[in-house]
């Protein structure tokens, strides 16, 4: 079938969580130009959604959660300008992931490979089953994981992300937990239930305090420990004039549940 009549990633709306699941399993969910430009148009999109609080991202199909680019799009391509639009318009939907004022779950069931591993590496958390294995393999084809390095470079620690990058050997789920690219591994069969618990919990808090407290906590990593503090006192002043802030600390001591207004 021809990629532009179908649906490279499908979109299921759950009350305040959004499910978009990767949907090419016959090639591996592999970013296409295509597949990396209807995700990242469902991530604009949602920006705007401010009853979404937290988005799920999946593969569909239970053996590749995402291979990485598609190396059938690249091969006998020759001219630079190709490769460097893949790049840049990747890396702009990596980073809008970080950007979103959701928080973006990674639930993985199967291979996460190359650019695979980078999506993964730029969610907020992540989620895997115990079958799942993960590599940024590139090096095995003569091309260092060049992008893939960046957000891996900043999701474990670097002699994880350089034992990775170096042997581009698939790495199984329990060193992915230990090493803290994933938040969490379960059985396979409880995969489903586990991201919709975590999704849930996340989803019932206040989606303006969830935004702010993203943007903050990635902005502070960057930043001295005295920048870091004084920015987030900045940041407290801006929380606690919110009606979410008042409405929660009155529901707290009034022992209710809260009705928070949100973004």
């Amino acid at each position: 079938m021809d990629e532009a009549n179908e649906v490279l990633v499908m979109r299921e709306d759950r009350g305040a969580i959004s499910y978009l699941s990767l949907n090419r399993p016959q090639r591996g969910n592999s970013l296409s130009l295509g597949t990396i430009t209807a995700l990242h148009q469902h991530l604009n999109d949602l920006r705007e959604e401010k009853s979404i609080a937290v988005i799920v991202l999946s593969g569909v199909g239970k053996k590749i959660f995402c291979a990485g680019h598609d190396l059938k799009e690249m091969l006998g391509e020759s001219d630079p300008e190709f490769f460097k639009t893949m790049s840049v318009r990747c890396s702009a939907m990596m980073q809008a992931i970080r950007d979103q004022p959701q928080i973006v779950i990674a639930q993985v069931d199967g291979i996460a490979s190359a650019a695979g591993c980078q999506l993964v590496a730029s969610t907020d958390l992540a989620v895997c089953s115990s079958v799942s294995k993960f590599a940024t393999p590139g090096v095995n084809i003569g091309l260092w994981c060049l992008t893939p390095m960046v957000a891996l470079g900043r999701s474990v620690l670097p002699k994880h992300a350089m034992q990775m990058l170096a042997t581009g050997q698939l790495y199984d789920a329990e060193f992915a937990l230990r090493t803290g690219l994933v938040n969490q591994m379960v059985a396979p069969e409880n995969l489903d239930d586990a991201v919709r618990e975590l999704a849930e919990e996340i989803a019932s808090k206040s989606t303006y305090t969830l935004a702010l407290g993203k943007q903050a906590f990635y902005r502070q990593l960057q930043m001295s420990l005295a920048d870091a503090y004084e920015y987030a006192g900045e940041v407290v002043v801006r929380n606690m004039a919110h009606p979410d802030a008042t409405e929660g600390i009155g529901a707290f001591v009034a022992k209710r549940k809260p009705k928070w207004k949100g973004r």
